[in-house]
């Protein structure tokens, strides 16, 4: 099937600046840009960088994007401008009005990966990767050279040497110098303590102790930082400074006038000369001024001046001893981690090869004495060689330059430093640096030119323009450019800026910094994929700010030994926990062999080992398949790319224990989980406690198979002793892995429970025997449970649960829940979430005690089979979560459901039909009123079934421990027409049925229905009130109608529908006068009750309701409990019903005395009801269809006339209704028309009647809306100009907010507000007389869209486009009606004007049923 166009739309808002905000797209999505509601109906340009197609991209060239308006309506909600995304990259886009820039921000669109030799697509979720140190790999000379990134250059690399100019040196940079003289200093103390000079002050070569660190830190304070003076390359020579001063005085210098507010300050020397800083003269002589010119007068205004000056230096003086604080601070937190943490490398004594600290500079000379050292500084052609070091700095802001002036990052010795590279000083633009820039765009080039991505190392020391410059130069080589990039910049913000601007397609997110496995667990959860159970989302929908796509990585080549971090054993459930994130994931070479310490980026000399098949253990230099873990991350990395490939992208993360971590990964379009158990040892389990009882886990779904279990073991061989010349990894420790066995095969797993045998297993209980700490099993779930059982999980309103014997939850001092299932609980969430509404009495309650989170369990453990197991999985949920502090409980409570019931939601629609399964957020939502409404209860609601028909569900009465059918009813409506004798209607079902059962896919239902409801025909009519068969009341005209239009909408929706026809129906009143037969008793086949119907009809019906009187009626009249219908010999029009009884949908009877209306029905509608004739011809019409081709055995109808037997064929009946029916129920705009018989009773034109022949002839006239419903099942009866003019005057008249007014507005007695209660005088209105006279019903306005769908296809193009705008508008009403009704579902009217009516059902079957028909014929 063809995926749709994904189309996102991003408002634009007045003065919103996004540049902070990630937007994430795909090539062949389609960006609209549209108008927020701050800017509509102004002049707005959209200006954006992206080119033209087949223009090449230039940052600096934007243009301006041209407003297309669809609708060309004058209103601004629907223009949009818009870019088709076919180059990947970051684009940026701003917006003006007028002349004025009012916000803007950038786009991202991804790469697409080609891999393989068929050069296939790879998902980024499917990228795994291996970090290598290209030095390591072996004698390729131009390997290191080649993949080091573009920030940075190793400092012994001849071009920077002949290019120094291009690093932060003392030259270009001078401000540096007091850092490099404090650098060179250090090193010459760290040379001294490494030749044991020091030994005496309490400092030895290896430092192991507190101690040995205060005396560093003593040694610094008293020998080092006095011996170097660095304050005084920012302090002024007083002496010459004084004399300057006096010598000013002296020869009266004329003051240049000076700012008032200016103070006398220390002007640093651009050079950083020992005590070479100035002040400013002027301000000094404005300032100091004596009060005569005598010489003793200005002898005391110059000490009035060296004692400010003194002042100044002083200032400077304690400046530089906070510095220096922070630089000895920094000094021995870096001595520490490196000598004395547990976590540390702890490189043992301090050499020249492994100094006390690292050098912040580069050295290219014989070392001599300091001074000597230091007079090189204003040296500039030996000066320009001393260049600092990269590096960079913990919590400091990224999008700062920590080497140029204004930072002492280097004198307060915060960098971390890389001590093999220098800082490239690249300056603002190439001019500022022309060789670098040249140089290192032409090695970004050759890199874009062989390899696919490139991964910028420390990005956020790279100055943004740079990498922008140079990332923009290498996908014009490699379009398809893999950006992944290391971010520490400590803000989601932050990080954006450089994901957005440089477009960066993966970011580094490290595993090592989780301190435990819960928080690995959140990691899983943070960067790995939609949580299980999201929404499905249309092709059409906002644009939502994103998070950067991960790359997942158990181990960086920074990181920490994960060996020495956490233990051995750890190695393989972490990188099966990293590997289950959908996303990219990644590792770096060492962590599968398990080398035992870190590898180091700058000192490893080593060679990585080579792979060898028939390797020992005891190989240090070669690995295969038994060294480590590499078999596991072999299958796992495999397992990744699969789950990728095939659509797995939700997750979710379960915190079995401390150390057990579950995560899912799950397909919303195969409806497929897996489930990765891994038991982490982030403890040594030789030296730490590990419990061997380990908890119990419940699977939902049945468990196909164990995908992957392994091990972590240890094994007899030498231990581990470092190589000389391989980086080797630990040999005594290996895993056992077995893959796609049965779970019965499970070394693991000892045994494995399920509590419902039989089709719908819902849950596994796994006990483990084996689990052991550095172990993991993978299973493959499926999972099944019934739509059925879903209405019981999920919805039941208070009356169906009452059947039960419960009841919704009661929320004290609030309501009762809507449901008694999920779905109640949901609707109130969905409110207090949002608003963090913590004092909701809904919070207060599951604060205050465990009664609602045990109902919610206990409710379902109440039922048998999978419902049960569902609710025991709960039960196991809620016993952690009673573990957790009260005050926790509501979140958590929500954290558990939500993962519930999207779950559940999502096995709801992957039973039904791909309509919805492949349909819009609306679709799927709507949907679920099937769900909602058809259900199973206590006591079935439908007749039994023939015994010999197959498929039929079945149950095992729990009292009397027999079988007995269970099959699915539909409800009318919640909640008043939910449960027992009132819960199925004739009627209801059969408009519902096609919407709520067909068109969702849900054919074995919708079967059962139609013939449980076959098995009570009687009098050729379907009961209104079913009763279950033996209470039916037969007192409606057209249920019988739509039954048969069902029948027809099954045989030509369903996949061979027409095999319905033969099925068996069990006659539970062969007779009129029968009494009620068991199932099985007698049978017809389908077809057979079809044409006793039709027969019936046109040989004429009427009978009086058996026990008439107030027992079955207390309101109707004696002369309404005759029915009549039958068919008219000369129109072939159904007609029936008298003015006593009310036989059609509208059937509101009069019942209040004090107005006089008890008994008298407010619409009748007898004669031949037009939606009643549209739905027989459609019958007619079908039949003879089916007659022709022989499908149907009968071609006419048999009748007694006069004592004798007549035949009328269909194609006669047929004739009769197409030849009379516009004559005769079409209102003329000819005032003259002949077949007008009441011409003064007309008071609308261009209109069809609502009735022809009623009792009352003025009824015929009102405008209803119930010829739509004609038009959708029988649109051959209209002339399409006709057609469309009535539904013109329609949608003028009748179409409300969300329903249809029942009554022409402008009739006498119309009244749109429906009030049951109210008992008064009014004729018109009392209690609740005007149900069908005006009140907007929501049903009807299905069919009234579906007619304007129709007709507009056949009044061409521009008509159609209008009609669509029409309906989607209407639509969309109903949608956020749906999202906010806690019922989820639509009601069945409102009041005038889209008024709530308080007397109506909140949710009506038939309401969702016709506009879910709506969205299927869209």
């Amino acid at each position: 099937m063809e995926h749709s166009k994904q189309i996102r739309i991003l408002l634009l808002n007045e003065m919103e600046k996004l540049e902070k905000t990630l937007f994430r797209l795909e090539q062949g999505f389609e960006l609209q840009f549209r108008l927020g509601p701050t800017l509509q109906g102004k002049a707005v340009t959209v200006y954006t960088n992206y080119p033209f197609p087949g223009e090449t991209f230039n940052r600096e060239k934007f243009r301006s994007l041209d407003w297309e308006n669809p609708t060309e309506r004058e209103d601004d909600s629907d223009k949009y401008c818009k870019l088709h995304l076919q180059q990947s990259g970051s684009f940026q886009y701003f917006f003006l009005q007028g002349n004025e820039k009012s916000g803007g921000g950038y786009i991202v669109v991804d790469p697409i990966l080609h891999v393989g030799a068929d050069n296939h697509v790879l998902p980024l979720d499917c990228v795994t990767l291996q970090t290598f140190l290209a030095k390591c790999l072996g004698p390729f000379d131009e390997w290191e050279s080649r993949l080091r990134v573009a920030k940075e250059s190793a400092a012994n690399s001849k071009w920077i040497q002949e290019h120094p100019e291009s690093a932060y040196n003392l030259v270009n940079s001078p401000h540096l110098k007091p850092a490099w003289v404090l650098d060179r200093a250090l090193w010459h103390f760290s040379c001294d303590v490494a030749d044991g000079k020091y030994r005496e002050k309490g400092i030895p070569a290896l430092i192991e102790n507190d101690q040995h660190m205060n005396c560093i830190r003593k040694t610094i304070w008293e020998d080092i930082y006095p011996k170097i003076k660095l304050w005084e390359f920012f302090q002024v020579d007083i002496s010459r400074t004084v004399e300057q001063f006096k010598r000013l005085l002296t020869q009266g210098n004329k003051v240049t006038k000076s700012d008032p507010k200016q103070h006398l300050k220390i002007l640093q020397d651009p050079e950083y000369r020992r005590l070479g800083c100035t002040v400013d003269m002027n301000i000094a002589l404005a300032t100091f001024i004596p009060h005569d010119n005598g010489p003793a007068a200005i002898n005391e205004c110059c000490n009035w001046f060296r004692k400010k000056i003194e002042e100044l230096n002083s200032e400077k003086h304690q400046l530089l001893n906070y510095h220096q604080e922070q630089a000895v601070n920094c000094l021995l937190g870096n001595v520490f981690y490196e000598r004395m943490a547990g976590h540390g490398p702890k490189v043992g004594p301090v050499t020249r090869k492994y100094p006390l600290v690292t050098r912040y500079f580069t050295f290219p000379f014989e070392e001599m004495a300091l001074s000597t050292e230091e007079s090189m500084i204003h040296v500039p052609n030996k000066a320009c060689f001393f260049m600092a070091h990269n590096g960079w700095v913990m919590g400091d802001d990224p999008l700062r330059n920590f080497a140029e002036p204004g930072s002492d990052v280097y004198l307060r010795r915060e960098l971390i430093c890389w001590g093999d590279s220098v800082k490239l000083r690249y300056g603002n633009k190439p001019e500022d640096s022309p060789y670098l820039w040249a140089h290192m765009k032409k090695y970004t080039e050759i890199t874009a030119t062989y390899f696919q991505g490139v991964r910028l190392d420390n990005c956020h020391s790279t100055p943004l323009h740079v990498a922008e410059y140079m990332l923009d130069a290498a996908r014009k080589l490699q379009p398809n450019l893999y950006v992944v990039a290391e971010l520490f910049t400590g803000s989601e913000d932050l990080d954006n800026i450089f994901v957005t601007r440089l477009g960066i397609s993966s970011l580094i997110r490290e595993a090592m910094s989780a301190y435990n496995s819960h928080e690995e667990g959140r990691l899983v959860y943070r960067y790995g994929g939609e949580p299980v159970g999201s929404f499905v989302q249309p092709c059409l929908r906002p644009l939502m700010p994103a998070i950067a796509h991960a790359l997942f990585m158990d181990i960086t080549h920074d990181n920490e030994c994960p060996i020495v971090h956490r233990s051995a054993f750890d190695a393989l459930p972490s990188t099966t926990i990293v590997s289950m994130a959908s996303c990219a994931s990644g590792s770096t070479r060492g962590y599968d062999e398990l080398v035992p310490h870190q590898i180091s980026v700058v000192s490893e000399e080593r060679f990585y080992t080579k792979w060898n098949p028939g390797a020992l253990p005891s190989s240090t230099g070669e690995v295969n398949f038994q060294s480590g873990i590499i078999a596991a991350r072999c299958a796992i990395n495999k397992l990744h790319q699969e789950l990728g490939a095939k659509g797995f992208i939700q997750v979710y993360v379960d915190q079995v224990d401390e150390d057990i971590v579950a995560v899912t990964r799950h397909s919303p379009s195969v409806h497929q989980s897996v489930v990765a158990v891994s038991r982490t040892a982030f403890r040594n389990p030789k030296t730490s406690f590990y419990s061997k009882e380990v908890p119990q886990m419940c699977i939902p779904g049945k468990i196909e198979e164990v995908v992957l279990e392994a091990r972590t073991v240890e094994r007899n061989t030498s231990p581990y002793r470092k190589d000389e010349h391989s980086i080797n990894g630990m040999p005594n420790i290996t895993v056992e892995i077995r893959e796609h066995i049965q779970l019965n095969e499970s070394k693991i797993v000892k045994q494995a429970g399920i509590a419902t045998k039989g089709p719908n297993e819902y849950i596994q209980e796994i006990e483990f025997e084996n689990l052991s700490p550095g172990s993991i099993i993978i299973f493959s779930i499926a999972s099944k449970l019934t739509l059925p059982e879903l209405n019981q999980v999920l919805y039941r309103c208070e009356s169906e649960e009452q059947e039960d014997g419960g009841g919704c939850y009661d929320i004290p001092n609030w309501s009762s829940l809507k449901y008694a299932g999920l779905q109640g609980l949901m609707s109130v969430l969905a409110e207090i979430r949002p608003k963090n509404d913590l004092g909701h009495p809904f919070c207060d309650n599951l604060r205050s005690g465990d009664w609602m989170i045990d109902y919610v369990s206990g409710r379902l453990i109440s039922r048998s089979g999978t419902i049960a197991e569902v609710g025991k999985w709960l039960q196991a949920m809620f016993f952690y979560l009673k573990q957790i502090p009260r005050y926790l409980i509501p979140c958590y409570f929500d954290a558990i459901l939500i993962g519930a019931y999207t779950t559940l939601l999502d096995v709801a629609w992957k039973q039904m039909s791909s309509f919805v399964q492949n349909g819009s957020t609306f679709v799927k939502h709507l949907s679920l009123g099937s769900v909602q409404m058809c259900g199973v209860g206590k006591f079935p609601c439908l007749p039994l079934l023939s015994p010999s028909l197959l498929d039929v569900p079945c149950r095992l009465n729990e009292i009397t421990r027999e079988k007995e059918q269970c099959c699915a009813s539909l409800a009318a409506g919640l909640p008043h027409f939910s449960a027992g004798l009132f819960r199925c209607w004739g009627r209801d079902t059969f408009i519902a049925l096609r919407g709520l059962l067909l068109v969702t896919g849900r054919y074995l239902e919708a079967r059962n229905i139609i013939l449980a409801f076959a098995g009570t025909l009687r009098h050729g009519l379907i009961p209104n009130l079913l009763g279950e068969g033996t209470y039916a009341r037969y007192n409606c005209r057209d249920a019988v109608w739509w039954w048969l239009q069902c029948i027809q909408d099954y045989c030509r929706l369903v996949p061979n529908g027409l095999d319905i026809l033969r099925c068996p129906v069990s006659r539970m009143y062969p007779t009129d006068d029968s009494a009620p037969l068991p199932a099985g008793t007698l049978d017809q086949p389908l077809f057979e009750v079809i044409q006793e119907a039709m027969q019936r009809h046109m040989q004429g019906i009427q009978f009086r309701e058996r026990n008439a009187g107030p027992q079955i009626d207390r309101n109707m009249k004696d002369e309404g409990f005759t029915i009549t219908a039958g068919i008219n010999e000369e129109t072939g029009f159904v007609y029936g019903g008298n003015r006593f009884n009310c036989g059609t949908w509208m059937d509101k009877m009069g019942e209040s005395d004090r107005a006089r209306n008890r008994g008298i029905p407010a619409t009748p509608r007898d004669g031949s009801a037009v939606e009643i004739v549209g739905l027989c011809k459609s019958a007619v019409r079908w039949l003879l269809e089916l007659s022709q081709k022989n499908i149907f055995p009968y071609h006419e109808v048999r009748i007694k006339r006069h004592g004798k037997v007549v035949a009328v064929s269909y194609e006669q009946w047929n004739r009769k209704i197409q030849d009379n029916f516009e004559k005769l129920f079409y209102v003329s705009e000819d005032p003259s028309d002949p077949n007008e018989k009441h011409p003064n009773l007309v008071h609308k034109r261009g209109i069809y009647k609502d009735s022809y022949g009623a009792s009352s002839p003025w009824c015929d006239y009102q405008l209803r809306p119930n010829f739509t419903i004609a038009m959708v099942v029988a649109p051959e009866l209209f002339t399409t100009e006709k057609a469309w003019k009535a539904l013109e005057i329609a949608e003028k008249k009748l179409l409300g907010p969300l329903g249809m007014k029942t009554l022409d507005p402008d009739d006498m007695v119309y009244c749109g507000i429906y009030d049951n209660a109210l008992d008064n005088d009014n004729y018109n209105l009392a209690r609740g007389f005007n149900y069908h006279q005006g009140p907007e019903w929501l049903w009807p306005v299905g069919y009234f869209l579906r007619a304007k769908l129709y007709f507009s296809r056949l009044m061409g193009p521009e008509t159609t486009a209008k009609t669509m705008f029409l309906v989607k508008n209407v639509l969309s009403r109903h949608y956020v009606h749906l999202e906010r009704s806690p019922w989820k579902g639509l009601p069945e009217l409102t009041n005038e004007n889209g008024q709530y009516c308080p007397f109506s059902c909140e949710t009506q079957a038939w309401s969702i049923a016709s506009v879910l028909e709506t969205l299927y014929d869209l």
